[in-house]
């Protein structure tokens, strides 16, 4: 077996979304990301130096390019993580996704490992965590 010359990194996470934008609001106006393409059915963010690009795209077009049914509901096996520097940084980005249409799944408190975190869904039921190790 071939061993591979580069690092697997995550250049972009595509989210598939029941209506584009409705998500865009969520992740734009609610959550403060900046959009680097915006296509009917298709919205590309970028969440800062550092950090992936979020794409949301239409549901059911993410499922044909993959080749799965579209069909799906409960946990999906992932969430995704939104580390802080700070308890307060949290609530806040709790408060905004709560007011963009975001659902909280778990209120913010600390943890058994010494942190703090919460945890919401957006209006998508993408789960999102966010934490501080403070």
């Amino acid at each position: 077996m071939a061993s591979m010359n580069t690092t697997l990194k995550v250049s972009a996470i595509m989210l598939g979304v029941k209506d584009v934008e409705r998500a865009k609001k969520f992740y734009v106006e609610g959550l403060g990301c900046a959009i680097d393409q915006d296509f009917p059915g298709f919205v590309k963010c970028d969440l800062g130096e550092g950090s992936s690009q979020l794409a949301l795209y239409a549901w059911d077009e993410v499922a044909a390019d993959a080749g799965v049914p579209a069909e799906g509901s409960g946990f999906r096996g992932a969430s995704y993580h939104f580390l802080t520097g700070s308890r307060e940084e949290v609530d806040e980005v709790m408060r905004a996704a709560e007011a963009a249409g975001g659902t909280v799944v778990k209120e913010a408190a600390a943890a058994d490992w010494g942190g703090y975190f919460g945890c919401f869904s957006d209006p998508d039921g993408h789960l999102w965590k966010v934490a501080t190790a403070t």
